[in-house]
């Protein structure tokens, strides 16, 4: 049994309430039966799925899919609202369902929908799997990039243009104002 006041759990519960209220609006407002209540083509507001401009399309499915997983994580709020209301309901809210230890009032009142005290959470860790192409990559080789950084700043405008000139310009004897050059520097 929780040592948690009658005013905390009211407090606690109002809270659940409001969450679980506000989750089933958003669910009625955007799905129906699990699935978004308007296809691709009335959400783009296009009179065709089919476009000139695939990239908006893409972006579309992007948005879509990221809606999708973004229901599929209040979902899962929403089933822990639920618990916590039916853990409520038994009077077995407010102790970690782990080791049975009360988990704290202000823990609560940031996540009022926990099964759990801190020490109990499940971790949530980020998969450590890399991507597969840094099984294929190859270390650059020892001293790649110092040059360039032990020259860094030295290059200015103007010796930019003058080195690139030494390579000769898009003005070539062929399409030279004067008649009958010859060689590229006579062009100028």
């Amino acid at each position: 049994m929780s040592t948690l006041t009658k005013d905390q759990l009211q407090e606690l519960k109002s809270a659940l309430l409001e969450q679980r209220d506000n989750l089933q609006r958003h669910f009625e407002s955007n799905m129906e039966d699990g699935v978004p209540t308007q296809s691709l083509k009335d959400s783009t507001g296009e009179l065709s799925s089919y476009d000139n401009h695939p990239a908006d399309a893409g972006t579309e499915t992007f948005e879509r899919s990221r809606d999708l997983a973004v229901d599929d994580t209040l979902t899962d709020e929403f089933n822990q609202v639920i618990d916590a209301l039916e853990r409520m309901e038994k009077g077995t809210y407010g102790t970690c369902v782990t080791c049975g230890q009360d988990i704290p009032f202000e823990r609560l009142q940031a996540i009022p929908y926990t099964a759990y005290c801190i020490d109990d959470t499940p971790n949530r860790e980020l998969s450590n799997d890399r991507p597969v192409e840094e099984q294929v990559m190859t270390m650059p080789p020892s001293g790649a990039g110092e040059v360039r950084q032990r020259n860094a700043g030295k290059f200015d405008h103007a010796e930019a243009w003058e080195a690139v000139e030494d390579y000769g310009t898009s003005h070539s004897p062929a399409t030279a104002a004067k008649r009958e050059v010859r060689d590229y520097d006579e062009n100028m």
